[in-house]
């Protein structure tokens, strides 16, 4: 069975709508979430997300709500933070995995921590419990491929292209997804243009697939009620789940 992974805008718009869209990510077939922190300068992210993390902080996110939240999600269902390096420095990243560990938090991922630097801190998220997931690129060599997941651990994150998320550039993964098979037994997630549309198409040949904007979009949509939010998105988690299967 391939697994989908689901990412939501931590508190948005509030701290109860992000615990009743978790939980009925989950049930709806979400097997791990993906809790965005909210950021003023998303720079992996596309506009969708960008727009989402923008609302939150104007509405007053803190890192705080982002603590309610996961108290309430984790125990119920695996969970990891997705954010920038900049609120873990500047929390301190020692303290924020102590949170993390706290709340029962499985793992981290970090798009603008480079892999190089990435490798001094793997061993304080390894002394929390928390996996710092690690990403390759198309463009990545066979070689660097291989020193990148040499130390992998819950899921390798495959960048469908160069570029930003919810773009939906098409490239063929084939020879790269083979290469990573062949360096790892780590599971191969692939995240970036993934929706209901592209789903089928992108599962093949991975162990599961990320999807952010196309569930995301909804979130800044005025027109729907907190409710029908909920329902569109979980229709979604549904039909993603079956085509990936």
């Amino acid at each position: 069975m391939k697994k989908l992974v689901g990412f939501i805008t931590s508190s948005l718009p509030n701290n109860n709508f992000t615990v009743d869209l978790a939980l009925n990510m989950k049930e709806a077939g979400v097997d791990t979430l993906e809790l965005g922190i909210p950021f003023s300068d998303p720079v992996a992210d596309g506009p969708v997300i960008e727009k989402a993390s923008l609302v939150a902080l104007q509405n007053g996110f803190k890192l705080k709500d982002l603590f309610e939240v996961s108290a309430k999600i984790a125990p119920h269902m695996d969970t990891l933070w997705m954010g920038y390096m900049n609120p873990f420095f500047h929390y301190g990243v020692e303290e924020i995995l102590s949170k993390a560990k706290e709340f029962g938090i499985t793992g981290s991922i970090i798009p603008d921590l480079p892999y190089e630097e990435s490798k001094t801190y793997k061993e304080v998220f390894a002394k929390y419990n928390n996996s710092l997931i690690d990403f390759v690129a198309p463009t990545d060599s066979y070689e660097r491929i291989k020193l990148i997941t040499q130390n992998s651990s819950k899921f390798i994150y495959m960048v469908a292209y160069a570029g930003i998320t919810g773009s939906g550039v098409k490239e063929d993964l084939t020879q790269v997804i083979s290469n990573i098979k062949e360096c790892t037994d780590t599971p191969l997630y692939i995240g970036f243009g993934v929706d209901e549309n592209t789903a089928k198409e992108k599962a093949k040949g991975v162990d599961g697939v990320i999807v952010g904007s196309a569930f995301v979009k909804h979130l800044t949509d005025d027109s729907l009620s907190n409710s029908e939010k909920i329902k569109i998105i979980t229709q979604k988690v549904r039909q993603i789940k079956e085509e990936i299967n």
